[in-house]
């Protein structure tokens, strides 16, 4: 039995942005973001483009929930996960309030 099929990654772009994406193919992926395949993507107008963040699954709906968990965070909770710092998601995730 095959595990670890499918992977949500993290791209930084040349404009200093974030793209978050799940594949089942990280270097085909890859290729098809630096080759411009699909003109209409986020990352095609923001060449060049470095893998930072890579997180394997076993199986696609996990992959898919965690993409989609991904692109509601804030930048400062990207960045954590981008240097392995989980332990600051939680911290991060707290609202801070002036009263």
């Amino acid at each position: 039995m095959k595990g670890h099929n499918y992977h949500v990654y993290i791209l930084k772009c040349a404009d200093d942005s974030y793209y978050t994406g799940v594949t089942n193919d990280i270097e085909r992926r890859l290729k098809e973001h630096k080759n411009q395949l699909n003109q209409d993507c986020y990352t095609a107008s923001r060449l060049p483009l470095e893998l930072v963040f890579t997180q394997n699954f076993k199986y696609i709906d996990k992959a898919i929930d965690f993409e989609k968990q991904i692109k509601g965070w804030s930048r400062k909770k990207k960045e954590a996960i981008i240097r392995g710092e989980w332990n600051e998601l939680v911290g991060l995730a707290k609202k801070k309030f002036n009263l």
